[in-house]
């Protein structure tokens, strides 16, 4: 993939202040885009879009093609005579600011897009209404079986919570009844008739939140940005995709996958990690032209630039734990589809704006795989300084920017990792100090540079030691841009209940920090 000196910021939209519980993608999403043109930037990376599930993770989705209901903006669907302003009137525990309470908002704010939706059905104009038909005829591969799924999960859902069964986890498999479990046509179209008005329910929130995401992208690519979306290799076994596809996994005759997904054990886990979700099975993918990964892909191409999709070196191996493991210690590498999979997309679509995800440890596999391709990788500069590694082998570690070649992606950090602030703070002395020298070309004593540190002086020269790189993207989080420590962090992966609420206090987006911006990318040539 050839692209031009570009940089950009890493923000998804939930993190939007100033909007009633949880950012959305209504006036603050614009305005984000306006101080990013301001700022010379081309480029705007979120994360996953799809409808949060287990641990309101946007990794674990509902659905790979559906939209974050949570995301739709309630003000804007009132402007555009979508709704009743008389509805969307939050209660006063749900705040502007600070970080989202995702139970409350969930409570709050779901049922009022049933109420806007019905209302919409009620009153929506002519043209609406031609706009929604023809919404619902153009995605109807996917969006039939997400608001049956969805339809019947509601119900099975309430009724294991009447029955005390919150000991299960709430996953089709475990406790629907088996004619709707098992997907079978007849019961389907049963459910579907019975339910017809839920489910056209389901449909127009989908439609409000494509409306409104469709408008945002095209907003921001007349104004010379690019959205870099990102996908997870794997999907979660409670959706729409494994239900409504499970001669494509890896499950027996109940739904019930036989192996999940996970990494082996490794440096930071003596168990590996355990992630537990389906397994594709590629035979029958393959048998298929892989038409499910290219229905997959092609829709993110309608609503992104670039894709990102995460832990790419599943494709060329996976790590396949026994189901109902522990731990991830019994599991073993299987092929994956490798060059097929993406022979095979190329040829339906064309040429693919992708980009590997290829951290941790890459084989010669995997790197051959993406470079054959053409793919960029990933370059995080939290993994850069490594004082074993300068102490025996002076400062060649593959992370720093002058290794890199220009077919990357770099980055100060990712959703994954520590704030670059707060993971300044909590580096040892040595490694404060290793990354001073680097970024002043200057010897200094610990004492010197953990001031630098504690001073918030280290981030942005880090920063600029991104944009003078070779690498012909570089995306910033927004943290890192305003030196934010540990209370910014996105995700704490394998923990639960604390990720995915910070709020980004969008004030911050000033005209003077545009300009300090604008003003790198325009000297190391990422603004052309």
């Amino acid at each position: 993939m050839k692209t031009n000196r570009v940089s950009g910021i890493l923000m998804h939209p939930t993190s939007f202040s100033g909007v009633n519980g949880i950012g959305t993608i209504g006036e603050k999403a614009f305005k984000f885009v306006d101080w990013l043109e301001k700022a010379g930037q081309s480029l705007w990376q979120i994360l996953p879009l799809g409808p949060t599930g287990y641990g309101d993770s946007p990794y674990a989705s509902f659905s790979t093609f559906a939209g974050n209901p949570l995301m739709i903006d309630l003000d804007f669907l009132v402007r555009d005579k979508r709704t009743s302003a008389d509805l969307i009137t939050p209660p006063d525990y749900i705040k502007n600011e600070g970080p989202v309470d995702f139970g409350s908002v969930v409570w709050w704010k779901l049922p009022v897009l049933y109420k806007s939706a019905q209302w919409f059905l009620d009153n929506c104009s002519d043209e609406d209404r031609a706009s929604y038909e023809k919404f619902k005829n153009d995605n109807a591969s996917w969006l039939d079986n997400y608001a049956s799924f969805m339809s019947i999960k509601a119900v099975y859902d309430k009724k294991a919570q009447d029955e005390n069964l919150s000991g299960i986890k709430t996953v089709w498999f475990n406790y629907w009844p088996e004619e709707l479990s098992s997907c079978k046509n007849s019961a389907l179209s049963k459910w579907n008739k019975e339910h017809k008005d839920e489910i056209e329910v389901i449909k127009v929130i989908q439609f409000f939140f494509f409306d409104q995401w469709i408008k945002l992208k095209e907003y921001a690519n007349k104004k010379g940005i690019s959205i870099i979306g990102d996908i997870p290799i794997f999907v979660a076994a409670d959706s729409s995709d494994v239900w409504s596809n499970q001669k494509l996994f890896q499950l027996d005759e109940k739904g019930i996958p036989k192996s999940v997904a996970g990494v082996p054990p490794d440096y930071f886990s003596a168990t590996g990690q355990l992630w537990g979700n389906p397994l594709y099975d590629w035979d029958a993918m393959k048998k298929t032209k892989y038409s499910w990964w290219v229905n997959r892909i092609s829709h993110m191409l309608n609503l992104v630039d670039f894709i990102r999709i995460d832990h790419f070196r599943g494709f060329e191996a996976y790590w396949s734990i026994p189901f109902g493991d522990e731990t991830a210690v019994n599991g073993e590498w299987i092929p994956g589809p490798d060059h097929c999979l993406f022979e095979a997309i190329n040829k339906q679509l064309g040429k693919l704006p992708l980009i590997a995800e290829d951290l941790g440890v890459i084989t010669d596999g995997v790197a051959k795989l993406r470079d054959d391709f053409n793919f960029p990788g990933m370059k995080v500069l939290q993994f850069a300084f490594s004082p074993e590694e300068a102490s025996n082998n002076g400062m060649v570690n593959a992370f720093l920017p002058h290794m890199y070649n220009q077919n990357c992606i770099v980055y100060t950090g990712t959703h994954d990792n520590e704030t670059m602030q707060g993971w300044l703070d909590s580096s040892s002395d040595e490694q404060v100090r290793l990354v001073a020298q680097y970024v002043t070309g200057k010897v200094m004593s610990d004492a010197e540079a953990r001031a630098l540190s504690n001073n918030k002086e280290l981030c942005p020269l880090l920063i600029k030691a991104a944009m003078a790189s070779s690498a012909n993207m570089a995306v910033f989080p927004v943290q890192d841009l305003f030196a934010i420590g540990t209370e910014g962090r996105m995700n704490e992966p394998s923990t639960v209940g604390k990720n995915w609420k910070w709020r980004f206090d969008t004030n911050l987006l000033t005209d003077e920090k545009a300009a300090e911006l604008k003003f790198l990318s325009d000297l190391y040539g990422r603004n052309i």
